[in-house]
C-alpha cells in the first residue's frame, strides 16, 4: 500500500494557517498531514519553492484558496513538474476535514470527492427567504 496523500493548504496572509489549525482542533489529524503555507512576503519564485519543499515526496494536493492568483499559479507551476501532485482550489473546510479522513484513496477518486464535497459544504439564505420559509406554518 502507498503512502497517503499529503496536503498542502497555500493561502494568502494566514487564511492557510487558520483553516489548517481548525481542521487539526476537529479531526485531532497528525501534522504532516497537512500543513500551511502563506504566500506573505514571497515573489513567485519563492512562493513556488517553498511549495515544492513542504510537499515533500509522494502523492500530494495542493489546496488553494482562490483558483487565479499567486498561490494557484505557484501549485500549478509545481505541479506541471511534479508526477502525483493534484490541485484543489477554493478551499473550505468541509473539503479539508474531509481530506484528512480518506488519504489512502486514489489520488483522481479523492480529488473527485473533494471537489463534490466542497460544493456540498456551500449553501446560503437570505433575510426575506427565510421569512418565507415559516409561512405554511402558521396557517
Amino acid at each position: 500500500m502507498s503512502e497517503p496523500v499529503r496536503g498542502v493548504v497555500v493561502g494568502h496572509a494566514s487564511l492557510a494557517a487558520g483553516m489548517v489549525a481548525c481542521v487539526r482542533q476537529i479531526a485531532g489529524t497528525e501534522e504532516d498531514a497537512l500543513v500551511a503555507l502563506s504566500n506573505e512576503g514571497c515573489g513567485p519564485e519563492t512562493l513556488a519553492s517553498r511549495l515544492q519543499a513542504a510537499l515533500g515526496e509522494g502523492r500530494a494536493i495542493v489546496f488553494t484558496d482562490l483558483g487565479s492568483g499567486s498561490c494557484a499559479f505557484a501549485a500549478r507551476r509545481v505541479a506541471m513538474e511534479r508526477p502525483g501532485t493534484a490541485i484543489v482550489t477554493g478551499v473550505n473546510l468541509p473539503i479539508l476535514l474531509d481530506f484528512v479522513f480518506h488519504r489512502d484513496m486514489p489520488l483522481g477518486e479523492l480529488v473527485e470527492r473533494l471537489v463534490e464535497k466542497g460544493r456540498a459544504g456551500v449553501s446560503g439564505t437570505h433575510r426575506e427567504g427565510a421569512a418565507h420559509a415559516d409561512r405554511a406554518l402558521s396557517r
